[in-house]
C-alpha cells in the first residue's frame, strides 16, 4: 500500500548520499519493515535485511568485535545471507534495532566506511537499556512512522482524487457541497472505525468485513500487551494499567488523565517511567497543558496536567467495545450509520489528536479553572502554532465538537483574554466548512491538513 513516508526515505537517499544512516521509528505493526524493504527492492541492486529480533547472537556480536575489520564483517554477513554486496548500491536494513544496541552504536563506523547505505527500524529506541553503553551516532537521521493517515486510507480504498479536492477547499475556505461532504464523511467514518494499522486496512480493503478486520486489530492489541509484559521489566504492571485504562479516561467529560484512578495515593512521578515507556513504544500520544497560549507552547507546561490518547483510533474502538472477543458487525454498522449512542466526543478527539500528530504537530491544550471568576474558566482542546511566526497572533485554538448543537464559550473567553496571541480560531466538527463570526469551522477530515 502507498505510504507517504516512502518519499521521506527517498529524500534521505538523495540528500544523504551515504553520509548518514536513517532510523525509522514507530509502533510495531505500523508498516516500517514492509515499506523499507519495498524501498530497498526499488532503489538498490541488492539489500540485506538483518532482523535483530530473530538473528543469532553470533551475528549480533560481529558489530561489537569486528568494527576494526569491516572487510571481515561484510564478507561474513554477505556469506551468511547469500547476497552479493555492491559498493554504493547495497542497502543494509537493521530491523528491530532496539534488540541490538551495539549495532546501532556501530552506525558511526559503518557510515564513515562509506561503501553501503543503512536504514534502521525500531521502537523503544530511547529506553535506557537500549541506549546503555552506546554512543548515539550523530550520523543518524530519524523519522517517525505513524499509522496510515486519512489520505493514505483513501488511496487504499482506491480513491486517489477526493483528498486533492478537500485540500483545495480548505486552501480557499470553500465548502465541499452536500454531496461530496457526505461522501467524504462516509469514507472518514470507515477510517475512524478501521483505523490506520496497515494489516487492518488491507483486510478491510479486500473483504469490507468488519469482524475480520476487528480480529486483526485485537491480535495487534494482544501483541502490544505481550510486548509490555516482556519488555517493560519492573514497569510492566504500571504500563499495562495505563494502557488498559485509556478508553475509560477518555470517556470522561474532563479528559485529562486522572492519576488517582490508577491508585488513590499515586502521583505522576510514580508513573512517569511507565508513561515514558508507552510514549517511546509509540503507543500513545500525550497532549500537554500549556499555561499560556503564546509562542513557545512547550516552554509553559503544567507537568501534572495532561491528556493521553491511543495512537490509533481504530484500535481504541476495539478496546472500548471489549465485552466480546470480537466486536459484533452490527455495532460497527450502527456507528457507520449514526445509529448507536456512545461517547462520540472521546473518539473524535482521539482521531483529531492522531491526525495532528500525523502532520508532525506536537499536542498542547489549554485548561484553566477560575475558581473565583467564571470568566477565567476555559478548556481548549488543542493549540497549534501558525506556520509563519510573527510578533503576535501565532496560536490557533482548536475545539472539537461531535454533536449537532454546541457552544463555544471557551473560545470566546480565550479570545477576550488573549486576543493579541491568537490567530483565527478553528472548530472541528462533522459538518461542512464555513466561516462565521471570526471562526473557521472545518469538517473533521480536514484535520490532517492543519
Amino acid at each position: 500500500m502507498k505510504r507517504k513516508v516512502y518519499n521521506e526515505i527517498l529524500r534521505w537517499k538523495k540528500e544523504s548520499q551515504g553520509k548518514t544512516a536513517l532510523l525509522v521509528e514507530g509502533a510495531r505493526r505500523v508498516g516500517k519493515s514492509y515499506i523499507v524493504e519495498e524501498f530497498a527492492k526499488e532503489n538498490y541492486k541488492s539489500y540485506i535485511l538483518v532482523d535483530f529480533s530473530k538473528i543469532s547472537n553470533e551475528v549480533k556480536e560481529l558489530f561489537e568485535n569486528y568494527l576494526d575489520n569491516l572487510d571481515y564483517l561484510f564478507t561474513y554477513v554477505s556469506t551468511y545471507y547469500g547476497i552479493k554486496l555492491y559498493e554504493r548500491d547495497t542497502l543494509f536494513i537493521f530491523d528491530e534495532i532496539q534488540f541490538c544496541p551495539k549495532a546501532r552504536g556501530a552506525i558511526k563506523h559503518l557510515v564513515a566506511d562509506g561503501r553501503y547505505d543503512y536504514i534502521e527500524t525500531g521502537s523503544l529506541i530511547s529506553i535506557k537499556k537500549n541506549v546503555k553503553d552506546i554512543l548515539i551516532p550523530s550520523e543518524e537521521e530519524m523519522i517517525k512512522m505513524n499509522p496510515m493517515d486519512f489520505e493514505e486510507f483513501l488511496w487504499a480504498m482506491g480513491n486517489d482524487t477526493l483528498m486533492d479536492f478537500i485540500k483545495d477547499c480548505l486552501k480557499n475556505k470553500r465548502a465541499l457541497g452536500q454531496g461530496l461532504h457526505r461522501k467524504a464523511m462516509d469514507y472518514f467514518k470507515e477510517y475512524l472505525i478501521i483505523g490506520g494499522m496497515p494489516q487492518a486496512v488491507l483486510e478491510y480493503s479486500i473483504s469490507r468485513d468488519f469482524e475480520k478486520t476487528d480480529k486483526i486489530k485485537r491480535n495487534i492489541l494482544n501483541l502490544y500487551r505481550e510486548d509490555i509484559r516482556k519488555y517493560s521489566d519492573e514497569l510492566n504492571l504500571k504500563v499495562e494499567q495505563i494502557f488498559d485504562t485509556i478508553p475509560s479516561q477518555l470517556q470522561k467529560h474532563e479528559k485529562k488523565f486522572n492519576i488517582s484512578s490508577l491508585d488513590e495515593n499515586a502521583r505522576y512521578r510514580n508513573f512517569e517511567g511507565a508513561f515514558y515507556w508507552l510514549s517511546d513504544a509509540c503507543l500513545i500520544n500525550i497532549a500537554h497543558n500549556t499555561t499560556e497560549p503564546n509562542i513557545g507552547l512547550g516552554q509553559r507546561i503544567d507537568s501534572n496536567s495532561f491528556k493521553c490518547y491511543l495512537f490509533d483510533t481504530g484500535l481504541l474502538l476495539s478496546m472500548t467495545f471489549n465485552e466480546k472477543a470480537i466486536i459484533n458487525e452490527e455495532i460497527y454498522k450502527k456507528i457507520l450509520f449514526d445509529k448507536l449512542s456512545f461517547n462520540e466526543g472521546m473518539i473524535l478527539e482521539n482521531i483529531v489528536a492522531q491526525m495532528l500528530v500525523a502532520n508532525n504537530r506536537k499536542l498542547y491544550f489549554f485548561s484553566k479553572n477560575g475558581r473565583q471568576n467564571s470568566a477565567e474558566t476555559m478548556e481548549i482542546d488543542f493549540l497549534i502554532s501558525t506556520d509563519i511566526v510573527t510578533s503576535k497572533h501565532n496560536i490557533i485554538p482548536i475545539e472539537v465538537k461531535s454533536g449537532e448543537r454546541y457552544t463555544y464559550s471557551s473560545i470566546e473567553k480565550l479570545m477576550n483574554k488573549y486576543r493579541e496571541y491568537l490567530a483565527e480560531p478553528i472548530i472541528i466538527h462533522t459538518k461542512d466548512l464555513k466561516e462565521e463570526n471570526g471562526i473557521l469551522y472545518i469538517p473533521v477530515y480536514m484535520t490532517e491538513l492543519l
